[in-house]
């Protein structure tokens, strides 16, 4: 089984509480309570905020001072925000394929703050940013804490870990170039000297690529990358160090090298078997399956230049995941909501969650997936995913019952995270 993390790094421990300046003392008034732990509606709540945290919620409207700004939600379904648990927000803002090529590492960055914003205005108040070169996620996350630019709270990886010429090295072929990305290791003891240095600068977890993927060039998409005794050496490094640990791996092989090693969660994972999810569900391994950017993919990716391998790599890939989310689902395992948003517009993150209804959750699950399921992989269970007392106000809302049609959660009205009105 795999090792409980009960600490977070020391950059992330305040979740944004270093925010420039709170909102004042915040009443809101909630026609439809959406609890999301039991899938009850509360009618007529009030919620009482303070310095981004909620004080209480009740039936009854609470005594608060004549300077408390009440915010009249009466006509909503209000809930807390939504989580994204596979994004890259880090990168240009160019929908070409290659744009990225010719551009700094610094237009990334910039590219970062706009994705961060668009995401929060649409309802995704937490995100994890699983991969990004030179610790540029890192910056971010600590810009949006510092109130500095809006964005979801982030826990991020900084650079991913792959082997030479894998799914998470750099894409150019040319020996000539000697291309190398950032987080490239291989060997036991490689792996756990890089893990070290993301720790010293400051990443809330560790990710590395376990098979193919793809958008990568040359990569088999479900071949396994990394021997088992490296994917242990990575796990036993980051617990160490109270980091978890999320494996992109697509093919059966490396999804259950990665279990078995100990990982937190498996992103992707499109071949599974009925041997693998027995296996996810003895070790606890939470899956986080993309099952919506398929679609964008097939019919953006040619006009948005992506080569020709790669599409035929997602067609292979995409049926196949999503029979495995079915059958993922039906056995019980436990999800977050993963997207890979940045292989698809960032800000359209909740367009997953009726893909997650059709192929086989109801709307109540889905929306766990991406509220308390995310938030206990984080560790982060008793702050945020929920409305309740000494969580963080982070709230959105919707014109109808998102328990009824999960779709309504595509079009958030309001937004607050931290107490700070973001939307409305």
């Amino acid at each position: 089984m795999k090792t409980t993390i009960t600490r977070l790094s020391a950059a992330t421990l305040l979740l944004g509480l270093s925010q420039a300046a709170f909102a004042d003392e915040v009443l809101i008034k909630a026609g439809h309570l959406v609890d999301v732990a039991s899938g009850k509606v509360a009618m007529s709540q009030w919620i009482k905020v303070n310095d981004g945290v909620i004080i209480s919620v009740s039936s009854q409207k609470p005594e608060v001072s004549q300077d408390t700004k009440t915010i009249d939600l009466s006509d909503k379904f209000v809930m807390p925000g939504l989580m994204d648990m596979h994004t890259h927000v880090v990168r240009g803002l160019s929908k070409n394929f290659y744009d990225g090529y010719f551009q700094s590492p610094h237009r990334a960055v910039i590219g970062g703050v706009v994705n961060a914003e668009k995401t929060l205005m649409a309802g995704i108040t937490t995100i994890r940013n699983v991969g990004a070169s030179d610790f540029q996620d890192v910056a971010l996350r600590n810009a949006i804490n510092a109130g500095e630019v809006p964005g979801p709270r982030m826990a991020v990886s900084g650079p991913a870990l792959g082997i030479s010429g894998g799914h998470c090295d750099a894409n150019s072929l040319n020996h000539s170039f000697k291309e190398k990305a950032g987080g490239i290791a291989d060997g036991p003891w490689a792996v756990r000297q890089k893990i070290r240095e993301n720790v010293k600068y400051q990443v809330d977890l560790i990710k590395f690529c376990a098979t193919g993927g793809v958008f990568s060039k040359g990569t088999k998409v479900g071949q396994r990358q990394y021997t088992l005794e490296e994917m242990k050496a990575i796990v036993d490094e980051a617990h160490t160090h109270n980091r978890t640990v999320a494996a992109h791996a697509h093919g059966t092989e490396g999804i259950q090298y990665a279990i078995k090693a100990g990982v937190d969660s498996i992103e992707h994972a499109s071949f599974l078997d009925k041997q693998t999810i027995k296996l996810a569900k003895k070790y606890g391994t939470v899956l986080s399956m993309d099952i919506y950017n398929t679609e964008y993919t097939l019919a953006e990716g040619a006009k948005n230049g992506v080569p020709q391998e790669n599409i035929d790599k997602e067609k292979q890939v995409g049926t196949k995941q999503r029979q495995s989310f079915k059958m993922a689902v039906k056995a019980g395992v436990k999800m977050v909501m993963g997207t890979d948003a940045g292989i698809y517009p960032h800000g359209d993150n909740a367009k997953q969650l009726s893909r997650m209804v059709k192929f086989g959750m109801t709307p109540l699950q889905a929306i766990q997936a991406a509220t308390i399921n995310s938030a206990q992989l984080l560790n982060w269970q008793d702050k945020v995913g929920q409305l309740k007392p000494k969580y963080y106000a982070d709230i959105i809302a919707v014109d109808s019952s998102p328990l009824e049609n999960v779709a309504v959660l595509e079009n958030v009205s309001f937004v607050m995270k931290g107490g700070v009105v973001y939307k409305n």
